[in-house]
């Protein structure tokens, strides 16, 4: 199946979070996509669309299987299903990791540059940002190895994954800033 990403649509006027702004104004600060969606997305949520009813419902065994397949087939790893819960957004859950992880008073990492409301979801519910900065090698950002170990191995700070890394990459694999290489 071919996409067009090039193909412009405007979605000023549609009620738009990202859209809906000044005129000349780039907005930049909402993760929204500005190309259609896949078709046979587009044609299931028009099939479930067509029931009259729109109550509470379950999540399929197939849900939990395609997080499973995607994990397993791209980096190997055997998720059970009876790990996998759903959530209505990456803004929840981090707050919701972050209670459940770390105790009000103390550091929470991350890697910046990150999502600015991650530092939201951390400092109103009482935690301190400790930043590893990644650092822009003027094509990519790599995560510092030396400085991350030393925040980590730190008493008063809690980790946490990169979540908004759109590549997904393995940041393992560069090992450019490590005491190795």
């Amino acid at each position: 199946m071919k996409y067009d990403f090039d193909e412009v649509i405007s979605r000023r006027g549609t009620s738009s979070l990202k859209w809906d702004v000044k005129e000349n104004e780039l907005p930049m600060w909402v993760a929204d996509m500005d190309f259609p969606v896949a078709k046979p997305i587009q044609e299931a949520i028009l099939k479930r669309a067509s029931h009259p009813i729109f109550g509470y419902q379950s999540y399929p065994r197939e849900w939990k299987k395609a997080y499973h397949d995607f994990y397993f087939d791209l980096f190997h790893i055997d998720i059970k299903e009876d790990w996998l819960s759903y959530a209505t957004g990456i803004v929840p859950i981090v707050s919701s990791a972050v209670r459940a992880f770390s105790k009000p008073g103390e550091g929470v990492l991350v890697n910046n540059p990150v999502y600015n409301i991650f530092h939201h979801s951390i400092e109103n519910n009482g935690r301190k940002i400790v930043s590893s900065d990644l650092v822009y090698d003027g094509d990519k950002y790599c995560i510092d190895f030396v400085d991350l170990e030393e925040k980590m191995s730190r008493d008063d700070v809690h980790s946490k994954p990169n979540w908004a890394d759109p590549f997904r990459r393995n940041f393992k694999t560069n090992r450019r800033f490590s005491r190795e290489a």
